[in-house]
């Protein structure tokens, strides 16, 4: 595709409610609007699901010619659609349910939307993911699956941890192996909750498996993507969508 091809306007959100295991998942579908078939990516939200941010970042991909699907990572405990506010009740409800919700659970939603792709009309079959925080750690996760063939991921959590799911024992590092996508991953040095032990944890980990990677550390606090909040870093966060759109567009096209 040209240049031109790549930046475009974009339809109007819509969603589809697609069927998994544990019930139906809301689905935040964002298209280019221009004629042909396009790849879809999962984007995988923070802890507060389908918020204003994150429908933002979903239309800076779906505008450089991604078919985006933004499913709800907690819909069996929530009502369809909806979202958290950036407050301290809300994060804590995220935090409880990241902990509630099985792991297989998490996987079997990325197989629906993967499948989703695989029969969706403007889709190619190519598909990518992209996530935030926890997101961050689900994108990775689906990557795991054959289809995918490459991943954005904003500090993800959890992974060093080994604390994403019920029982807060997850087997991410384990299965690093099983990553045949480029992996694009971004950290920030200021984070907290991923020391820079935990990221050298990873980077060890995914370096033994021969993934291929590129790997990003910039100075900035967690949640600096977000374009809500004093965390906030805007000139990072117009680098680093251009290198998450310019990375998904080289190896999905």
């Amino acid at each position: 595709m040209t240049p031109s091809q790549l930046s475009m306007r974009i339809q109007a959100p819509s969603f589809v409610d697609l069927e998994t295991p544990t019930g139906p998942m809301r689905t935040h579908l964002f298209r280019p609007d221009g004629p042909g078939r396009y790849p879809g990516v999962i984007l995988y939200s923070e802890i507060y699901q389908m918020t204003a941010p994150i429908a933002r970042t979903a239309a800076v991909l779906a505008g450089h010619g991604l078919l985006v699907a933004v499913p709800d990572v907690y819909h069996e405990y929530t009502e369809l659609g909806e979202s958290f506010a950036y407050d301290k009740e809300g994060t804590d409800r995220g935090n409880r349910l990241k902990i509630e919700k099985e792991i297989a659970a998490y996987d079997a939603d990325a197989r629906s939307v993967i499948d989703f792709f695989g029969s969706d009309e403007g889709c190619t079959g190519k598909v990518g993911t992209v996530g935030i925080c926890l997101g961050g750690h689900l994108a990775f996760r689906a990557a795991m699956n054959e289809e995918v063939k490459a991943g954005v991921c904003f500090y993800a959590t959890d992974i060093h941890k080994r604390s994403l799911g019920k029982g807060m024992h997850d087997n991410s590092l384990d299965r690093i192996p099983e990553i045949q996508a480029e992996m694009l991953m971004i950290w920030g040095r200021q984070d907290p909750h991923i020391p820079a032990e935990g990221r050298r944890m990873i980077y060890d980990a995914m370096t033994a498996a021969g993934v291929s990677f590129s790997w990003h550390e910039f100075n900035g606090e967690h949640a600096f993507m977000r374009d809500e909040g004093h965390r906030y870093d805007p000139e990072l966060a117009l680098l680093l969508n251009s290198m998450a759109c310019q990375h998904l567009n080289r190896h999905l096209r």
